[in-house]
Formats: structure tokens, sequence, C-alpha cells
């Protein structure tokens, strides 16, 4: 039988071996270093004076004294109660060993072979020494205070916009450049256009600068240059509602670096940027929508909650080796991939819902600099979330953060009519919606197809692990929204798609508004309740929500349905590496493609919508 020692120390180096894995695998709280402290304290404590970890002729010795000492009373080693001594059979109880695979195993420092006892030592010493370079390894390395880089951001028919960095304060002023590309390398005749020039890089904006470049000619290759010895090559967008063959762009969220973790790859290495740029020459995407949790501010450790600390998570994923090749021009894509961001609660902190409280401001100011900056104009002056078209698709792009109220242990549901609309739980505020409510009922310009709703967390209440934290928390809200999507593609003969991360996994969910046979079925919060038959079929919305692109899956499948308010139509949670392409072709219709750790997973292709007579207009009519 094991005493309490050889328990003690094999639980603390299965917890420790297990969790290690976890960590490693799927962020763990760091129990690690503290179940190593006790492993390491067990073992020598239990063992340090045994053939364990020491000498065999000493743990024999020891043992036999011991075994000795026990025995005296049964052998004769001490004297009865009538003075007589009692005899000793000589017998020694050797001391007992673990097998070679149990001290492999189990980390039991109880063999006969010195050397399988230090090894199972090391091994849970490295595993150790694995999370402390996962942890702080970037922190210590790659501060990256010295980054220089310029990336594309959005990208208009008429119009770009850039962003530089660059903490040399001798290579002052920065002047931009650009011309139509040509497919002559050192083409000299067409002349460079200076744009701008800045000194305006401080500490204050982390060395960084936004360039607006207007004027531009749309469906165009332009090629671009800066006075820091940064180059690449952009392509503007067609005109809204206008789409000569298909129109491609990507989407997905959440990453970290080195992960899952693999010693000796490079601190700041994303594999799934990898799995994303050998696609991107076949994919021809115009953009990236990139919905959150580019930083991971809290995982797999919070070094600090200032501004700096905020900043070098950013600076880290730009100074990546990896990053060049899904956002520049590399020698196997065209032209560079610009990046649209929202942000997500990684950005700030886990589940953020405390508006612009503590730590916000700190968080605010890196993806001010580093994404808002050089993302589409905001919706209306001061505020995070953004609207524009480009080609047969019109984009609203959420903040599901800043003015949400607070978690309260509810769904949400605003089953008090007479409570006024500024007192309802709100994912998004008054007038974050109120712009959301009108943008869905506009009209949109001949030749748009497709409204695309982006939320940086899965709008469907299907995932039941921490669905607090998404729209499922905020029904009452959510279901405004849906009866105005059901509206608004009947009325104008738009399809409405809902883009998402957040959870690791993707899904494909419906949202199909009610039929007069679905009364019985009806609950009176859902969408649609005794409004049934009031908006036709075919204007069911649809969401695709896909993350990481580098990072864990969940091993715990947490997305089911279980009314029919939310259809499931695809789930897959598997895969550290997810995005998807979103494709509208020439006639309107919409295709999606999922690729998961850089293969093509699942397909799916909404038909064109039905639209009316004219282009615009009431009711879902056919072309006569």
């Amino acid at each position: 039988m094991p005493n309490a020692l050889d328990v003690l120390v094999g639980l603390s180096s299965a917890a420790l071996r297990v969790l290690s894995y976890i960590f490693l695998r799927w962020p763990f709280p760091p129990l690690i270093l503290s179940a190593l402290v006790l492993y390491l304290a067990t073992s020598f404590w239990a063992y340090s004076g045994g053939s364990s970890v020491g000498d065999p002729t000493r743990s024999v010795k020891n043992d036999t004294s011991v075994t000795s000492k026990k025995d005296d009373s049964r052998n004769g080693s001490v004297h009865s109660a009538k003075g007589h001594p009692r005899q000793d059979d000589g017998k020694v109880t050797p001391p007992q060993h673990s097998s070679a695979a149990w001290t492999i195993l189990l980390g039991l420092p109880k063999s006969k072979d010195r050397f399988l006892n230090w090894t199972t030592i090391l091994i849970n010493v490295l595993l150790a020494g694995m999370v402390v370079d996962l942890t702080y390894g970037p922190k210590w390395f790659y501060p990256s205070h010295h980054l220089s880089f310029a990336r594309v951001g959005f990208v208009s028919h008429d119009s770009a916009r850039m962003m530089v960095r660059e903490p040399n304060t001798g290579h002052l002023p920065i002047h931009l450049d650009y011309r139509i590309n040509t497919d002559i390398p050192d083409d000299t005749v067409r002349a460079w256009t200076s744009i701008a020039t800045t000194s305006n890089l401080n500490d204050d904006n982390d060395f960084t600068a936004a360039f607006d470049i207007p004027y531009l000619l749309p469906s165009t290759r332009y090629q671009y240059r800066t006075s820091t010895n940064h180059t690449g090559v952009f392509v503007t967008a067609p005109p809204p509602g206008v789409n000569p063959s298909s129109f491609t762009f990507l989407h997905s969220s959440c990453i970290v670096p080195n992960f899952p973790y693999v010693p000796f790859r490079h601190h700041l290495s994303f594999p799934g940027f990898k799995h994303l740029s050998n696609l991107l020459p076949s994919l021809k995407a115009h953009f990236m929508l990139f919905l959150g949790d580019f930083i991971y501010i809290d995982v797999p450790h919070r070094h600090g909650t200032d501004r700096e600390s905020y900043r070098r998570e950013y600076r880290q994923v730009y100074a990546s080796p990896d990053w060049a090749s899904v956002s520049s021009s590399p020698p196997n894509t065209t032209h560079s991939l610009p990046w649209i961001h929202v942000y997500d609660d990684h950005e700030i902190a886990n589940d953020w819902d405390k508006n612009e409280t503590g730590v916000f401001p700190a968080a605010l100011d890196p993806f001010t600099h580093y994404q808002s900056s050089i993302n589409p104009p905001p919706h209306r002056p001061n505020v995070s979330y953004y609207s524009f078209t480009q080609g047969p698709l019109s984009f609203f792009l959420l903040d599901t953060r800043r003015y949400r109220t607070p978690f309260d242990g509810t769904t949400g549901h605003w089953a008090d009519p007479s409570t006024p609309l500024t007192d309802r739980k709100s994912m998004l505020g008054p007038t974050q919606r109120q712009d959301l409510l009108t943008w869905l009922a506009a009209p949109v310009p001949r030749g748009v197809h497709w409204k695309v709703l982006v939320s940086s967390i899965p709008f469907t209440k299907n995932w039941r692990f921490g669905s607090e934290d998404t729209w499922a928390g905020y029904l009452g809200e959510r279901k405004v929204i849906l009866e105005a999507m059901w509206t608004a593609s009947a009325d104008l003969g738009v399809g409405i798609v809902v883009l998402s991360g957040d959870r690791h996994e993707f899904a494909a969910t419906k949202f199909p508004p009610p039929q007069p046979d679905d009364t019985k079925d009806m609950e009176p919060t859902q969408a649609g309740a005794g409004r049934e038959g009031t908006w036709p079929e075919q204007a069911a919305v649809h969401e695709f929500s896909a993350s990481p692109l580098s990072m864990f899956y969940l091993p715990v499948r947490t997305y089911r349905q279980e009314i029919r308010e939310d259809v499931v139509i695809k789930y897959l949670p598997d895969g550290n590496s997810k995005f998807g392409a979103v494709t509208v072709g020439s006639e309107g219709g919409l295709r999606y493609r999922l690729f998961v750790d850089g293969r093509e997973a699942w397909t799916y292709s909404l038909p064109p919508p039905a639209r009316v007579k004219g282009g615009e207009g009431n009711g879902w009519g056919i072309w006569a």
C-alpha cells in the first residue's frame, strides 16, 4: 500500500502534468507552479535519504533500521515484561520501489534506477518551464518598443486609410506617397503623389500616425511607399451596388501568439496566420473583418492594467514574423489585405460590462491608435461603431461592450412595456440601437443585395455556457432587432446576415420568422410572438459565427438548439484556426465557406434575395 507521502507526490505530479498540458493547449489558471513547488518539496522530503533520489545503500540501511525498530516488539529486540530477551529472526524488510513505467508516468521518484528518478523530476520541471515561457516570454523578450511598420486599413471605392508606426524620431517627418500600380517593377514614368507629411509621432500616440488617401479610382491597384521604407499595393473597392464578377471578404476573431504552445517556436508566432496566408492567393479577398480579441490582455496572464501594458500587446501582434504574410503584399499575393476591426472583451478585460470605467480608457488608447484610426469612418462622431457599403454589401459594425447594461442575472426580456426605453437592459445603448434600426430600415442602392450586421459576440442564444455575456443575456433588445431585420428584408428585398465570433467554435444558425402554424409553439417573449405570418419565410436571418483565428478550441460542447427560434444549420467546434470567407456572386447569391486549420471544412449557399420591381420599395416582389 502506498503511504501518504507517495500519494501526495503522485497527486502533485499528476496535477502538474495535467494542468501543464491543459494550460499549453487551453488557458488554465496558473496553479502549475504551485504544483511544482509542492511536488519538489514532497519528493525531496520523502525520498532524499533513499535510492529514489540519492544512494540506494543508504535506502537499505535506513529501511533496515526502521524495519528493525518496528519489528522489535515482535522479534525480541526488546525485553519482555518479565525481562527475558525475545528472539530476533534476522529478517529485513526490503524497500519498496516503483516500476519504471510508474516512475515516468506518475512522477514518483522511487525507482531503483537513479536516472529514471531524475528523469521524471526533470519532466515536471520542463513542463513548468514551458508554462513560464508561454506566460512571460513575450513580455521579457519582445516588448517591441522599436517596431516600425505600416499597414492598410479601410479601403473604399475612392479612398484608402493607412497607419504608420515609427519610433525613431530621427526619421521625422514621415512622408506618404502613392501612385497607380503597374506591372513594371521599377516604373519611373508614373509619378508619385505625395499625400501627407507628419511629425506628430510621439509617446502620446505610441509613435503612430494615420493617413487618408482621397480621390482614388474604383477597382484600381495602387502602390504606396513611406519615407521609412515601407511599401505595398492595395486595390480600391468597387462602387456601392457594383459587382462585375464576385466580391469576397473574410471574417474571424481571437488570436494569441504561440498557441497551442510549441517549444522553440518564435514567441510571437501565430499558426493561424500561416493557414490564412496559404489560402489568400486563391481567396482574392477585399478585406478581413476582425471581430475582436485581437489581443488577450488577461490570457494567459495579465501583466498590468496601465496604458503601456495594453499597447505592448498590440505591438507584439504587429511585430509577429507572421503578420506581414496576412497584411502586406507578400510574394504569393497581388495586394495587401486591409484589416477592419471591432473590439471585444479581451481587449479590455474578460466579459467586460463596465462601460467606460476602470481600465477602459487605458484599453481604448491603443485600439484608437492602431485600429479605429484607420477603420471606416464611425457612424457618428466619437463612437466606436461603424457603417459602410462596398459593392453588393452594406455593413454595420456594432460596439457590444462600451454601452451595455452590466450583468444583472436575467435574460434581459423587456416584459414591462411601461419601462422607459432608456431604463431597459441593453447591449447597445439607446443611441447605437436607434442608429442600427435606422440603418436596417434605410433603402439600399440598386445592386446591393445583402446587409451584414457585425457583432463581436454571438447573436444566437444556442450557446449555453457563458450565455449571459452574449445576446442571450439581452433578449428584449435582440427581439426588437430581429423583428426589424425581418421587416427590412421583406420591405427592401435584401438578405440579412449576422457575422460573429468570440466562442472559439463555429456555428451557423437560422432565425426564421414565425408562421401562422407556429402559434401553438411560440412563447410570449420570442421574436414575432403575436405577429405570426407577418413576414415571409424568405426573410429569415442567418448567422455565421467563426473563431478562433489562432487560439484554442473548446473541448466541451456547449452549443445546442432548444426551441425553433434559433435553428441549427451547422456546428463545427474543433480546430485551433477558423475563419469564414463570404462571397457574393454577380447575380446576388451568397456563398459561405468555412476554413478550419487551413482546409475548407464546410460550404453553404443562400440564393439571391428576391428584389421588388425597380430595385427598391415594399414587399417581396419578383422581377417582371
